[in-house]
Protein backbone atom coordinates (compact mmCIF):
# COMPACT_ATOMS: atom_id res chain seq x y z
CA UNK A 1 0.00 0.00 0.00
CA UNK A 2 3.11 2.61 0.73
CA UNK A 3 4.96 1.45 -2.34
CA UNK A 4 1.36 2.46 -3.98
CA UNK A 5 1.37 5.79 -2.36
CA UNK A 6 5.17 6.46 -2.61
CA UNK A 7 4.87 5.30 -6.18
CA UNK A 8 2.06 8.51 -6.72
CA UNK A 9 3.90 10.88 -5.36
CA UNK A 10 6.65 10.41 -7.65
CA UNK A 11 8.15 12.46 -9.94
CA UNK A 12 7.01 11.58 -13.54
CA UNK A 13 9.49 10.33 -16.03
CA UNK A 14 9.33 11.09 -19.52
CA UNK A 15 7.75 8.03 -20.49
CA UNK A 16 5.08 8.27 -17.87
CA UNK A 17 4.84 11.58 -18.90
CA UNK A 18 4.88 10.66 -22.90
CA UNK A 19 1.93 7.87 -21.95
CA UNK A 20 -0.28 10.28 -19.92
CA UNK A 21 -0.49 13.03 -22.44
CA UNK A 22 -1.29 10.03 -25.19
CA UNK A 23 -3.77 9.35 -23.26
CA UNK A 24 -5.30 12.53 -22.05
CA UNK A 25 -4.82 13.86 -26.01
CA UNK A 26 -6.85 10.48 -26.94
CA UNK A 27 -9.64 10.98 -24.30
CA UNK A 28 -9.94 14.70 -25.27
CA UNK A 29 -10.52 13.53 -28.92
CA UNK A 30 -13.04 10.90 -28.46
CA UNK A 31 -15.19 13.33 -26.52
CA UNK A 32 -14.81 16.00 -28.91
CA UNK A 33 -15.70 13.55 -32.00
CA UNK A 34 -18.59 12.55 -29.93
CA UNK A 35 -20.24 15.96 -29.16
CA UNK A 36 -19.22 16.95 -33.07
CA UNK A 37 -21.38 14.33 -34.24
CA UNK A 38 -24.48 14.58 -32.04
CA UNK A 39 -24.71 18.54 -33.22
CA UNK A 40 -23.63 17.44 -36.88
CA UNK A 41 -26.70 14.72 -36.37
CA UNK A 42 -29.13 17.11 -35.39
CA UNK A 43 -32.27 16.80 -37.30
CA UNK A 44 -35.85 18.04 -36.97
CA UNK A 45 -37.05 15.18 -34.88
CA UNK A 46 -35.46 16.07 -31.57
CA UNK A 47 -37.63 17.25 -28.80
CA UNK A 48 -37.03 20.72 -29.19
CA UNK A 49 -39.20 23.26 -31.33
CA UNK A 50 -37.71 25.03 -34.25
CA UNK A 51 -37.52 28.09 -34.03
CA UNK A 52 -38.28 28.59 -37.86
CA UNK A 53 -40.80 28.71 -40.92
CA UNK A 54 -40.42 27.55 -44.08
CA UNK A 55 -41.83 29.40 -46.97
CA UNK A 56 -45.35 29.22 -48.38
CA UNK A 57 -45.92 26.43 -50.47
CA UNK A 58 -43.27 24.05 -48.50
CA UNK A 59 -44.49 20.27 -48.81
CA UNK A 60 -44.22 18.29 -45.63
CA UNK A 61 -41.24 18.44 -43.90
CA UNK A 62 -39.81 14.60 -45.10
CA UNK A 63 -40.54 15.24 -48.32
CA UNK A 64 -39.35 18.88 -48.45
CA UNK A 65 -36.37 18.19 -47.39
CA UNK A 66 -35.65 15.43 -49.78
CA UNK A 67 -36.96 17.39 -53.05
CA UNK A 68 -35.10 20.82 -52.01
CA UNK A 69 -31.37 20.92 -53.55
CA UNK A 70 -30.11 24.19 -51.67
CA UNK A 71 -30.13 26.59 -54.38
CA UNK A 72 -30.96 29.52 -53.00
CA UNK A 73 -33.18 30.71 -55.29
CA UNK A 74 -36.14 31.10 -53.07
CA UNK A 75 -34.45 33.47 -50.92
CA UNK A 76 -32.54 35.48 -54.02
CA UNK A 77 -36.01 35.63 -55.44
CA UNK A 78 -38.06 37.00 -51.83
CA UNK A 79 -38.51 41.00 -52.16
CA UNK A 80 -39.29 41.25 -48.52
CA UNK A 81 -35.88 39.56 -47.65
CA UNK A 82 -37.54 37.28 -45.27
CA UNK A 83 -36.14 34.08 -46.47
CA UNK A 84 -32.94 33.07 -45.57
CA UNK A 85 -30.86 29.56 -45.46
CA UNK A 86 -29.82 27.92 -42.79
CA UNK A 87 -26.29 26.97 -41.50
CA UNK A 88 -25.05 24.34 -39.39
CA UNK A 89 -27.11 25.47 -36.29
CA UNK A 90 -29.70 23.43 -37.46
CA UNK A 91 -27.77 20.33 -37.90
CA UNK A 92 -26.46 18.88 -41.30
CA UNK A 93 -30.40 18.34 -42.47
CA UNK A 94 -31.36 21.59 -42.50
CA UNK A 95 -27.64 22.81 -44.00
CA UNK A 96 -28.53 25.34 -46.79
CA UNK A 97 -32.42 24.94 -46.96
CA UNK A 98 -34.71 27.92 -46.28
CA UNK A 99 -36.48 29.91 -43.03
CA UNK A 100 -38.27 32.51 -42.00
CA UNK A 101 -37.76 34.06 -39.01
CA UNK A 102 -40.65 35.70 -38.49
CA UNK A 103 -40.31 37.64 -35.02
CA UNK A 104 -37.19 39.14 -37.30
CA UNK A 105 -39.37 39.43 -40.59
CA UNK A 106 -42.25 37.78 -41.87
CA UNK A 107 -43.74 36.68 -45.20
CA UNK A 108 -45.85 38.89 -47.19
CA UNK A 109 -46.92 36.20 -49.09
CA UNK A 110 -46.20 37.06 -52.51
CA UNK A 111 -45.40 34.06 -53.07
CA UNK A 112 -42.61 35.08 -55.75
CA UNK A 113 -40.76 31.91 -53.55
CA UNK A 114 -43.23 29.14 -54.90
CA UNK A 115 -42.67 30.00 -58.51
CA UNK A 116 -38.73 29.74 -58.79
CA UNK A 117 -38.34 26.78 -56.85
CA UNK A 118 -36.80 24.22 -59.73
CA UNK A 119 -37.92 21.05 -57.92
CA UNK A 120 -41.37 22.44 -56.50
CA UNK A 121 -40.22 21.70 -52.94
CA UNK A 122 -42.37 24.87 -52.73
CA UNK A 123 -45.45 23.99 -54.83
CA UNK A 124 -46.24 26.67 -56.88
CA UNK A 125 -49.04 29.35 -55.74
CA UNK A 126 -50.68 32.22 -57.20
CA UNK A 127 -50.64 35.17 -55.51
CA UNK A 128 -54.30 35.88 -55.66
CA UNK A 129 -56.29 33.58 -54.88
CA UNK A 130 -54.00 31.04 -53.45
CA UNK A 131 -53.66 31.89 -49.85
CA UNK A 132 -56.71 29.25 -48.79
CA UNK A 133 -53.16 26.39 -49.74
CA UNK A 134 -50.70 28.22 -47.78
CA UNK A 135 -50.00 26.47 -44.69
CA UNK A 136 -46.99 27.80 -42.89
CA UNK A 137 -48.01 27.43 -39.42
CA UNK A 138 -50.57 28.54 -36.86
CA UNK A 139 -50.33 31.70 -34.61
CA UNK A 140 -50.88 31.29 -30.60
CA UNK A 141 -51.74 33.85 -28.29
CA UNK A 142 -49.66 34.12 -24.56
CA UNK A 143 -52.35 35.90 -23.16
CA UNK A 144 -50.62 35.40 -20.07
CA UNK A 145 -48.49 38.58 -21.33
CA UNK A 146 -50.24 39.82 -23.57
CA UNK A 147 -51.01 44.06 -23.17
CA UNK A 148 -54.69 43.59 -24.25
CA UNK A 149 -55.38 40.93 -21.76
CA UNK A 150 -54.40 43.03 -19.21
CA UNK A 151 -56.41 46.53 -19.78
CA UNK A 152 -54.04 48.33 -22.07
CA UNK A 153 -55.10 47.96 -25.54
CA UNK A 154 -52.87 47.16 -28.17
CA UNK A 155 -54.01 45.89 -31.91
CA UNK A 156 -50.45 45.40 -33.41
CA UNK A 157 -50.90 42.10 -34.27
CA UNK A 158 -54.29 42.65 -35.72
CA UNK A 159 -53.74 45.17 -38.10
CA UNK A 160 -50.62 43.19 -39.35
CA UNK A 161 -52.94 40.30 -39.93
CA UNK A 162 -53.19 40.14 -43.93
CA UNK A 163 -56.16 38.15 -43.00
CA UNK A 164 -57.84 40.35 -40.55
CA UNK A 165 -61.48 38.94 -39.27
CA UNK A 166 -60.81 35.59 -40.33
CA UNK A 167 -57.40 34.59 -39.56
CA UNK A 168 -57.34 36.99 -36.51
CA UNK A 169 -60.45 39.10 -34.47
CA UNK A 170 -60.21 41.42 -31.55
CA UNK A 171 -62.49 42.23 -28.89
CA UNK A 172 -62.39 44.21 -25.93
CA UNK A 173 -58.97 46.46 -25.85
CA UNK A 174 -58.14 45.14 -28.85
CA UNK A 175 -57.62 41.20 -27.17
CA UNK A 176 -56.52 38.54 -30.27
CA UNK A 177 -58.21 35.80 -31.17
CA UNK A 178 -56.74 33.15 -33.44
CA UNK A 179 -58.74 31.03 -36.18
CA UNK A 180 -56.77 28.31 -36.82
CA UNK A 181 -58.69 27.43 -39.49
CA UNK A 182 -57.82 30.78 -41.99
CA UNK A 183 -54.80 31.29 -40.01
CA UNK A 184 -51.80 30.90 -42.20
CA UNK A 185 -48.64 31.17 -40.37
CA UNK A 186 -47.22 34.22 -42.33
CA UNK A 187 -45.51 35.31 -39.38
CA UNK A 188 -46.63 39.35 -39.39
CA UNK A 189 -48.05 39.13 -36.38
CA UNK A 190 -45.61 37.99 -34.75
CA UNK A 191 -43.34 40.09 -35.84
CA UNK A 192 -45.50 43.20 -34.86
CA UNK A 193 -45.89 42.05 -31.65
CA UNK A 194 -44.58 45.08 -29.71
CA UNK A 195 -44.08 42.65 -26.11
CA UNK A 196 -40.72 41.82 -25.14
CA UNK A 197 -40.76 38.41 -25.31
CA UNK A 198 -43.46 38.00 -27.73
CA UNK A 199 -46.66 37.42 -26.82
CA UNK A 200 -47.52 35.95 -30.38
CA UNK A 201 -45.83 33.29 -31.70
CA UNK A 202 -46.25 30.87 -35.10
CA UNK A 203 -45.55 27.02 -34.59
CA UNK A 204 -44.36 25.55 -37.50
CA UNK A 205 -46.35 23.34 -39.51
CA UNK A 206 -44.68 20.24 -38.78
CA UNK A 207 -44.01 21.23 -35.41
CA UNK A 208 -47.42 21.59 -34.55
CA UNK A 209 -48.39 18.32 -35.89
CA UNK A 210 -45.62 16.67 -33.58
CA UNK A 211 -47.32 18.89 -30.76
CA UNK A 212 -50.93 18.12 -31.34
CA UNK A 213 -50.30 14.63 -31.77
CA UNK A 214 -48.16 14.60 -28.26
CA UNK A 215 -50.09 16.88 -26.57
CA UNK A 216 -53.47 17.07 -28.19
CA UNK A 217 -52.79 21.06 -28.39
CA UNK A 218 -56.06 22.72 -29.00
CA UNK A 219 -57.45 26.58 -29.19
CA UNK A 220 -55.86 29.53 -28.89
CA UNK A 221 -53.77 29.37 -25.50
CA UNK A 222 -49.38 29.47 -26.29
CA UNK A 223 -48.34 25.68 -26.00
CA UNK A 224 -45.71 25.83 -22.83
CA UNK A 225 -42.82 24.27 -25.15
CA UNK A 226 -42.84 27.33 -27.19
CA UNK A 227 -42.56 30.05 -24.11
CA UNK A 228 -39.92 27.53 -22.87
Amino acid sequence: MWQVLRNLGAPMGRRGFIVSFAVSLASTALVSVGLFSGWLLATPTRSRLKRFLRPPGARDEAEFLSLCIRCGQCANVCPNKCISLHGMEAGFENLGTPKIDARARGCILCMACTQVCPTEALVPIEATGGLASVAMGTAFVSEDICYSFHGRTCGACYHACPLQGKALTIGLFEQPTVHAEHCVGCGLCEQACIHMPQAVRVVPKSELQRLQAATAVTGAALPAEVSS
